[in-house]
């Protein structure tokens, strides 16, 4: 490796206030922002009716929680291990759709707003 090799790339200009406002009132950076909210807020309003679905459940049906499904497992222990399963599939869901959706969108606009082209 030579000391070509491991010099540090030229530092990228800082954009300016009026760079910022132009790329967060461009197209490109709504159709991001729109895009994260269509994924965001139907996916936290089914986690929250999931969890509020659950927390009633242990406090109005404790004989619908307290069946036995085989051993000493019963409904409550398997729907609260389902609580943890299914944030573990929505992290993942939300990094599958940042990496193809979101992502690529947003070093777009970086690349043009730190790029001057703002």
């Amino acid at each position: 490796m030579t000391d070509i090799d491991s010099a540090p790339a030229a530092p990228r200009p800082t954009p300016s206030a009026a760079d910022f406002e132009t790329v967060r009132s461009s197209p490109q950076f709504q159709e991001l922002r729109t895009r994260l909210r269509r994924f965001v807020f139907p996916m936290t309003a089914v986690f929250l009716l999931w969890y509020l679905a659950y927390v009633l459940l242990g406090a109005y049906a404790h004989d619908f929680m307290a069946t036995k499904v085989f051993g000493d497992i019963n409904t409550g222990l398997l729907l609260g291990l389902a609580q943890f399963v299914s944030t573990f599939v929505i992290t993942g869901l939300y990094v599958r759709f940042a990496g193809r959706q979101l992502d690529p969108r947003a070093a777009a606009l970086r690349d043009r707003l730190e790029g001057g082209r703002a």
